[in-house]
């Protein structure tokens, strides 16, 4: 996504005023929006209301452990978060986004239909809380996470880079991306509301039921709009064209590398006066022209060893973006863990809400939902408008991520103060043997560190977003929407592994939450996230915006 500020880089989540100016010999434009919000809202709506409650079905239907519930939740969201990239490799590669956001949409489905048999026949989960589930049992149970995992991939974030290929107009693409993130998080409210309510309060097998029948929506959704769908033609591999300037530059290390631009090979669309970045200069070797690297007709006859320059460049910002991507990991671990131990913490506490209503464990994780999806719409209707008026000027994707982060930061922090007032009142009721124990203090306290992490992540997300769609290279336009669900993946993985460090080297996580020193746990995390956006500053600081994709740009020389 270029920017069009040149000068400040600034990029509004959402202008108006632009009609989109998609040629009308074209499919795709706004034509194209119900169908794929559509597919969102079903396709989160279901997933939602399948996992938002996953951990308590574990516990109470499969006779997990909650630390190992917990354990095992991580891991399926590390995976789920995952997948979303190696769809976008396929897409990008291979086959394009529609073919595999189908594919993906229906192996969603047979993933709650498969859990929904689980929660209704008896004999496919554990008769008892004595008894351990069968091989034949996790096996089923295994099978419908491994195929959510596969539905996720091609879903969650290929659409949203569809989505943007069906408009031409980059304040259009804004709109989607906010709209998305809008209907993302308000599918996300309902599901872990209504949904979790229905199968905590009701039955399982009449949510995991409607989870089936949205999802099956979605997919019709999706498919009632290909005959106006855009599909863009897929070039050469990607990933191949990196890999030819890898090669092309190690085969030319030992070439001096000229002063004249003339010498380096430029693509038809690139300046031929414009020389290559002396930023990694070394890779410059790679679009040196030498005798026999070029055609009669002028194109490139040995593409593995001449490279244009602006296939170098593009190697070089995927570079330079490497040290932002990695300040966000912390961020990523934080909210993976927050939102696992938060559940655990919520079983142990009082969950009424007035005389007769019982919120369920599952349900609370909606406050960062919901506050992310409201801010998201105040940042957007109110807050980014008025910086506009008053400076002629709104935040950048890079201060939107860094204003999420010390909103995370906070979060943390909240989470241990809340942790350490509830084990404070174990104490003083001498209940730290007591695992079944519901402390006497309201669990709506957890709302506090929900809200800061909701507000974090209408901040950072969207940011990453922009900033990922924004700076890679034209032809890697999933992969960049994929980018985000990297960093979720190692984050919800990374998680995994700390929760396992801290339980093998301390005795601040033990079965019996009550027993625990969960609030150590908390401040941790505080401490890493607080020297991570020390990082994460000095990055931002050393990083160079990439101000026109059809030019190349000299990083150094300002």
């Amino acid at each position: 996504m270029a920017s069009k500020e040149q000068d400040d880089q600034t990029q509004p989540l959402v202008a108006r005023g632009h009609e989109s100016q998609t040629p009308p010999n074209y499919q795709g434009g706004w034509i194209t929006f119900p169908f794929i919000i559509g597919n969102v809202f079903g396709m989160t709506l279901s997933f939602s209301g399948a996992m938002g409650n996953f951990i308590v079905y574990l516990i109470k239907y499969y006779n997990f452990k909650s630390i190992d519930a917990a354990q095992l939740i991580n891991i399926i969201n590390g995976s789920s978060s995952f997948s979303p990239l190696l769809g976008a490799i396929i897409s990008d590669s291979f086959i394009s986004c529609l073919p595999v956001s189908i594919f993906s949409s229906i192996a969603s489905l047979s993933s709650i239909i498969i859990l929904t048999l689980t929660a209704g026949i008896k004999a496919f989960r554990p008769s008892n809380l004595h008894t351990s589930p069968t091989s034949f049992q996790l096996g089923l149970l295994y099978t419908a996470l491994a195929l959510y995992v596969v539905g996720t991939g091609g879903t969650r974030y290929n659409v949203m880079a569809m989505g943007a290929d069906q408009l031409s107009n980059v304040d259009d693409q804004d709109v989607f991306f906010n709209w998305y993130f809008i209907v993302f998080y308000m599918a996300g409210v309902i599901g872990i509301t209504v949904i979790v309510y229905i199968e905590d309060s009701i039955s399982w097998v009449l949510g995991y039921g409607i989870c089936s029948a949205v999802n099956a929506l979605a997919v019709l959704s999706l498919l009632l709009g290909v005959k106006y769908y855009r599909r863009p033609g897929l070039k050469e591999n990607p990933f191949m064209a990196i890999a030819r300037v890898i090669v092309a530059g190690f085969r030319k290390r030992k070439l001096e590398l000229p002063m004249e631009t003339v010498a380096y090979y430029h693509r038809p669309l690139e300046r031929a006066d414009q020389p290559p970045s002396q930023t990694f200069s070394c890779m410059n070797r790679a679009a040196v022209i030498q005798q026999g690297d070029v055609a009669i007709d002028g194109s490139i006859a040995q593409p593995w060893s001449l490279c244009t320059v602006g296939e170098v460049e593009d190697l070089k910002t995927l570079i330079r973006i490497v040290p932002l991507w990695t300040s966000t990991i912390i961020i990523s671990i934080s909210i993976a863990t927050q939102a696992s131990l938060s559940v655990l913490q919520v079983i142990t506490m009082d969950r009424s809400l007035g005389p007769r209503l019982l919120v369920p464990a599952g349900s609370f994780y909606v406050t960062t939902l919901f506050t992310t999806c409201l801010t998201l719409s105040i940042l957007d209707r109110a807050i980014y408008p008025l910086c506009h008026r008053l400076t002629s000027y709104t935040p950048t994707p890079l201060q939107r991520i860094g204003i999420g982060q010390a909103f995370n930061i906070a979060a943390m922090a909240a989470s241990a103060l809340v942790e350490h007032r509830r084990s404070i009142i174990v104490y003083e009721h001498q209940a730290e043997s007591q695992p079944d124990w519901i402390v006497p203090m309201s669990a709506f306290w957890l709302v506090l560190p929900c809200v800061l992490t909701g507000v974090g992540e209408a901040f950072h997300f969207p940011g990453q977003i922009a900033f990922y769609y924004q700076e890679f290279p034209e032809y890697l336009k999933s992969t960049s929407t994929g980018m985000i669900a990297v960093i979720l993946s190692v984050g919800f993985y990374s998680s995994t592994g700390l929760v396992e460090v801290v339980r093998r080297a301390t005795s601040w996580l033990p079965d019996n939450l009550n027993s625990s020193r969960l609030e150590n746990v908390y401040w941790l995390l505080t401490v890493m996230t607080s020297i991570n956006f020390a990082y994460y500053i000095l990055c931002t600081k050393l990083y160079k915006y990439k101000r026109d994709k059809n030019v190349v740009v000299a990083a150094n020389s300002e």
